[in-house]
């Protein structure tokens, strides 16, 4: 795995190029600030931007967006010490594939990158469950008539089983008694159809437009 860090801190992206490289990941640029970090993806196109939140000259979100709109094949995980739900809630938004906090345990941190290069969202149960219940607000969707295109039927199961957790290929198959090969083709439609960059938006999209129904049975 290819990796740019961006952040303003050079102690802190020191000990974080020091934590990638001894997991045998590779670390080819780093970024003190958002404009950086979108140069550095434009010209590296690393597999993962890990994008700290505040930083000078242009923040974490602003690079996010104009990262995922841009270059959609490069993943930004938010890397932050900000436990705001706002936070949370808008860096997905403008295209973020996870959110990490700063004191998060090592282990978990690679595992959860792991789940990235693997198209998972980078989401502590948490954040994931802070996601879901703001997206879940009623008072957030709009009408389901606005939908860009219809999912089929096997979209719409699989869309479902993410909503409830199930966000891994290999559960999302496990579910629906298919090949992971089988899962990605119907997740990179859903995310094609609904103009999205990964599975996180998916999820929050799913909620704020209702798509969703009811619960899948096991």
């Amino acid at each position: 795995m290819r990796l740019v860090i961006a952040d303003d801190h050079a102690l802190f992206r020191d000990s974080l190029r020091s934590l990638l490289t001894a997991r045998g990941l590779n670390v080819v640029g780093e970024a003190s600030n958002g404009r950086e970090a979108v140069e550095m993806a434009r010209e590296l196109l690393p597999d993962v931007v890990l994008m700290d939140l505040s930083m000078p000259e242009m923040d974490g979100l602003a690079a996010t967006r104009l990262i995922s709109a841009e270059l959609p094949a490069v993943k930004v995980v938010m890397l932050t010490a900000s436990n705001e739900d706002a936070d949370l809630f808008e860096a997905i938004k403008s295209g973020a594939e996870g959110y990490l906090l700063k004191d998060l345990e090592s282990g978990r941190f690679f595992a959860l990158l792991e789940g990235v290069a693997r198209g998972e969202p980078a989401l502590t149960p948490l954040l994931a469950r802070k996601l879901l219940d703001e997206f879940a607000n009623p008072k957030l969707s709009p009408n389901r008539d606005q939908d860009p295109d219809a999912l089929t039927t096997r979209e719409m199961e699989v869309l479902d089983w993410m909503v409830q957790g199930e966000t891994s290929n290999r559960s999302l198959a496990r579910k629906l008694g298919v090949s992971e090969n089988t899962i990605k083709f119907h997740v990179r439609n859903i995310l094609d159809k609904l103009h999205l960059h990964n599975r996180a938006q998916v999820v929050s999209y799913a909620l704020r437009h209702g798509l969703v129904q009811g619960q899948s049975e096991a």
